[in-house]
């Protein structure tokens, strides 16, 4: 379906009652009249009273689009959905909580112009608390980039821009949205990360706490596996079969020698166990990577199930909104 609108603003809201005003004042006062846009919101499960200022923000502003979920679903289901339902040809992201600048948005946009397909905010200045927030953030930088092989210096900014393209193609769960430039890198896109403007937090509290470092670190995990075996998984679980399979198999030739030639009794060795315990092993993990070789082949035929729950919407074209994902 061919749309008009040339950017999309997606903007996930968890309990964000008293920036909701502001920021979206501050946007439309920035795009002002020479962009047609549209302002998608979010309101991921939130329990004060962010949709009733949701609701009469888009009675007064027809660019303005509401996706009510059932509960609260995270950040990157949040997106997902907004990924999923927008209709500009660009697409910025950015946190409702008034510390990503809008005024940032125009230079973002003339990059994704210029050519690019990801544009990726810095927070070089970043407004937080240096023990609870800058220190874990520099070093999950570090470590993020030196895993995924794609090396940004702030992989937790909120404020990114796209192409239509490019968002249409993703699929997020967990808190994968910190990883989305990692997560396209995989369909070979032009990205470049930019200085931005980062303020303190004006109203509420920040969502974010050293609790989610856990989560972060398996989805992590999860990413690694995701850009380097997700096509082909035998190699990683295969490889490590293998690998223990060899380990036994060189112990098994060592008790062998040991019995036959020294004439040494083997029965009571440990290491005769620990064999044992390796062919097996090794034998378990390679069926394990044939088991997940056939279901990735399954998922990549057409698993289509989100990962949210929709509970309301307002300002969609029934029509089109249905068949947009």
């Amino acid at each position: 379906m061919k749309t008009d609108i040339e950017l999309s603003v997606v903007l996930p809201v968890f309990n964000e009652a008293e920036n909701i005003p502001l920021l979206q004042e501050e946007i439309v006062r920035v795009l002002g009249k020479e962009i047609v846009f549209e302002i998608l919101y979010i309101n991921d499960g939130s329990t004060d009273d962010s949709w009733k200022v949701l609701r009469e923000i888009a009675r007064r502003d027809h660019r303005v689009r509401l996706i009510n979920f059932r509960k609260n679903f995270g950040q990157s289901p949040a997106i997902a959905a907004g990924f999923a339902y927008c209709a500009g040809e660009y697409v910025i992201t950015m946190d409702a909580d008034l510390q990503n600048d809008p005024a940032d948005i125009p230079r973002i946009l003339d990059k994704l112009k210029e050519g690019f397909d990801i544009v990726n905010g810095w927070r070089k200045n970043r407004q937080d608390k240096l023990i609870s927030k800058k220190i874990p953030s520099f070093f999950g930088n570090k470590l993020v980039s030196f895993i995924t092989k794609v090396k940004l210096h702030d992989y937790g900014c909120a404020l990114r821009g796209f192409k239509k393209e490019v968002v249409k193609n993703l699929r997020l769960y967990g808190e994968m949205h910190r990883y989305l430039p990692a997560i396209a890198s995989r369909m070979g896109i032009r990205s470049i990360e930019i200085p931005v403007h980062h303020r303190s937090r004006r109203y509420g509290q920040s969502k974010y706490g050293m609790k989610r470092t856990f989560r972060v670190i398996l989805d992590l995990i999860s990413i690694k596996y995701f850009l380097s075996y997700s096509h082909k998984p035998l190699q990683i679980f295969g490889g490590i079969g293998l690998g223990l399979m060899g380990l036994g198999f060189i112990a098994g030739l060592y008790l062998t020698y040991t019995k036959f030639f020294l004439q040494q009794a083997i029965g009571n060795r440990p290491l005769l166990f620990l064999t044992i315990l390796l062919i097996f092993l090794g034998f378990q993990i390679i069926t394990l990577g044939i088991i997940a070789e056939m279901l990735t082949r399954i998922y990549h035929e057409g698993l289509n199930k989100a990962a949210y729950s929709i509970r309301e919407t307002v300002g969609f074209n029934d029509e089109n909104f249905n068949d947009r994902p």
